[in-house]
């Protein structure tokens, strides 16, 4: 498999201090940002691509990653939580805003009969 798509985004939960819900939302900013015309392109199904998307969070362990892979809409996922994102504190309530980071690598089987050009 070759990486063919790197996209990163940022989500964040303002009030509840739901760490898969700030992930997925830093996932879903990820996929707004790009379309996969390659794969029609190449002839290929979108069964066909592997998806790793890593997400940074202060606390990864809090991470439903099988959640967050569940509704990714296509191609074989894996999700992991790393350390990363931060927690913002309000120092007048002591209320923390979670803020993450994603990042969705796409891969597919190496391709023959074409090559990008300079």
């Amino acid at each position: 498999m070759r990486r063919m798509i790197i996209e990163m985004g940022m989500g964040n939960d303002l009030h509840g201090q739901d760490y898969t819900k700030a992930a997925g939302r830093a996932i879903e900013d990820a996929m707004r940002h790009s379309s996969l015309p390659i794969l029609p392109a190449l002839g290929l199904d979108h069964a066909a691509m592997e998806v790793r998307v890593t997400v940074g969070v202060a606390q990864p362990q809090a991470v439903d990653c099988d959640a967050l892979a569940a509704a990714m809409p296509r191609g074989t996922v894996t999700v992991r939580a790393v350390r990363g994102g931060m927690d913002v504190t309000n120092p007048d309530t002591g209320e923390v805003t979670v803020v993450a980071a994603a990042a969705i690598e796409v891969f597919l089987p190496p391709q023959g009969g074409w090559r990008l050009r300079a």
